[in-house]
């Protein structure tokens, strides 16, 4: 059968780009989902590049999760795992060890993951390593806007726009500390950095090396307020790059993870494949078949813009959503972009050679819709 890599949690966008690089590079790719998460087959089932399909009972959150993603790894000969959520990245996080008898992946340990997830401890570690972070408020803010969030709003399983507040007096202020209440007593309280949003996804080995690295400007998110990227575009950054590596090298970590910064500053972490990986993709870079071959212990050499730099990237309906509001608002120059990148950039989760996984995506979003 030769190279075996399971792709997990096929619900999500992201697996599509996943089995798609693997595939071209002749692995043979088993894409899995848990029935209870998913209503319909997902649009990865559809792809030519999926040589299997399977289907978990249950619930990724269910006790019995980990066992039966471990029995599905071991019906084959140490296959890699690629694990596309959170919830089974924290699943085998937790095993470790367990997993580590049947198949060959790059996950940190639980406890990395909780500093990484914890945006306070994030805040510190930059501030100790000497990198440039927002200014935080102890209590009531001496200056407004501010952000309001939670330590870890992924915890409570709260979507990106709700997992921070904007406060531009002390009124909304109180109503931040009113809504995130259930979430967190003591939420961090930071100054509302101008700027654009650049994210710098890195890969990191067993032995915690760099073996590849991807940069994106963010261009457009939908809601406009503050959500995922709606549109992006990759760029070369070196300087980001390195600030990202210090800091997750600090932590010990190990696998991908995304370090968002907002201007010159740094924000936060995303200890997990995030949410623009299709960008991998479209600017051709080797960021999936890295990971398959460090997970294998094979050793790396980092090569910086080993992708293509410029590509602008849209996820078509996000993007669409996002254009319309920048118009409601008023916002004209800004939508006029977007109706021109309707035209100029690339649709994230679509290829020539295998079609059909967007088309099955378009479908089952619209009829939800």
């Amino acid at each position: 059968m030769g190279k075996t890599v399971i792709v997990t949690d096929g619900k999500y966008r992201s697996a599509i780009a996943a089995v798609r690089a693997l595939g071209r590079e002749g692995w043979h790719v088993v894409a899995a989902q848990t029935r209870e998460e998913a209503g319909a087959s997902p649009p990865v089932f559809a792809s030519r590049y999926v040589q299997e399909t399977r289907w978990i009972p249950g619930s990724c959150q269910d006790p019995d999760y980990p066992a039966l993603l471990r029995s599905l790894c071991g019906e084959y000969t140490r296959p890699v795992l690629f694990c596309v959520g959170a919830a089974t990245l924290n699943a085998v996080a937790r095993e470790r060890e367990r997993f580590q008898e049947v198949c060959d992946f790059l996950v940190t340990s639980p406890e990395v993951l909780d500093q990484l997830n914890d945006k306070e401890a994030v805040h510190r570690r930059a501030l100790e390593l000497g990198l440039p972070v927002p200014k935080e408020y102890a209590g009531e803010p001496e200056a407004y806007p501010v952000v309001v969030k939670p330590h870890c709003g992924e915890k409570f399983g709260l979507k990106a726009r709700d997992r921070y507040k904007i406060a531009r007096n002390q009124g909304e202020y109180q109503a931040a500390l009113e809504a995130l209440g259930p979430y967190d007593s003591a939420p961090i309280v930071q100054e509302k950095v101008e700027g654009d949003g650049f994210g710098a996804s890195l890969l990191l080995d067993r032995e915690g090396r760099l073996a590849c690295a991807l940069c994106h400007h963010r261009v457009r998110e939908y809601p406009i307020g503050g959500g995922p990227s709606a549109c992006c575009e990759s760029l070369y950054d070196r300087e980001r790059v390195e600030r990202a590596y210090r800091l997750l090298q600090s932590f010990g970590f190990v696998g991908i993870a995304m370090v968002e910064f907002k201007g010159d500053r740094l924000l936060e972490v995303n200890p997990r494949v995030w949410g623009s990986f299709p960008l991998t993709e479209k600017t051709g870079s080797p960021f999936a078949v890295r990971y398959a071959q460090a997970a294998q212990g094979e050793r790396l050499s980092y090569e910086p813009e080993d992708y293509q730099a410029g590509v602008r990237m849209r996820f078509l309906l996000n993007d669409a959503l996002a254009t319309l509001s920048l118009w409601k608002q008023g916002r004209l120059r800004e939508g006029l972009r977007g109706l021109g990148d309707a035209f100029a950039a690339k649709e994230a989760l679509w290829a020539r050679d295998d079609p059909q996984p967007f088309w099955q995506y378009l479908r089952q979003t619209l009829h939800r819709r």
